[in-house]
């Protein structure tokens, strides 16, 4: 098990089940973590847990110079806020489809790391941000989502060239294909759910951030399933 001794780590988006088994692992690997979520029913039972409008860059600012004002350091953003949305065609759904989903997983990505950069670069830390598959394979009925997540990816490797002209921090991809947890393979027990990552996976890979150097990992695209 990766040692995260000493680390403090922020989960934005932690109150999903990718969210919750990312605060599981890193808080068994000994690191601090501080999680946040928009809902505040969602974060029930996550300890210290914040809710906080991503949306918002004023208060993910607040959100992240609290979390290194109080713990003296911030080693990580973990960003885990998702979302779906999609159809059969480029029609007008898929342009409500846009507005609904640019927000939260583009312009969260780009509040959390503008908020966080300055204090990663001061730890070497880590920033990372969970894509799909479908960002590099797009299709009619999953135009919003696949833009939406290869939005994501280009604001994140645009992250990544400020570390590396900064000398420190990594910014670093890791693409699904979808998540899948217990309880959804509890409803659907028959579904074989082909590809998908299951979020102890995906949170056991997040862990493993800090045990890998930063030159090795900044700028990457970390692919849990053939690309």
């Amino acid at each position: 098990m990766t040692d995260l001794s000493g680390k403090v780590i922020a989960v934005a988006g932690a109150g999903g089940s990718a969210g919750r088994a990312t605060v599981a692992r890193l808080t068994a690997a000994g690191a601090t973590v501080a999680a946040a979520d928009a809902d505040a029913s969602r974060v029930v039972g996550v300890a210290g847990a914040s809710v906080v409008d991503l949306l918002d860059a004023a208060a993910t600012r607040a959100w992240i110079d609290g979390v290194e004002q109080t713990h003296g350091r911030l080693d990580g953003l973990v960003h885990l806020v998702g979302g779906w949305r999609g159809g059969k065609e480029l029609d007008d759904g898929a342009l409500a489809d846009w507005a609904a989903l640019a927000p939260l997983l583009v312009e969260t990505v780009a509040s959390t790391s503008v908020a966080a950069r300055e204090a990663l670069v001061r730890t070497d830390g880590r920033f990372a941000v969970v894509s799909a598959t479908g960002a590099h394979h797009p299709t009619a009925g999953n135009a919003a989502y696949a833009a939406a997540k290869a939005a994501a990816e280009a604001w994140t490797l645009a992250l990544a060239d400020s570390f590396a002209k900064s000398g420190a921090g990594a910014a670093v991809v890791l693409v699904v294909k979808a998540l899948v947890d217990d309880a959804m393979r509890a409803a659907k027990p028959d579904a074989a759910f082909a590809g998908f990552t299951h979020v102890d996976e995906l949170a056991e890979t997040i862990a493993g951030l800090w045990a890998r150097p930063t030159r090795e990992l900044n700028r990457t695209r970390q692919w849990m399933i053939e690309p």
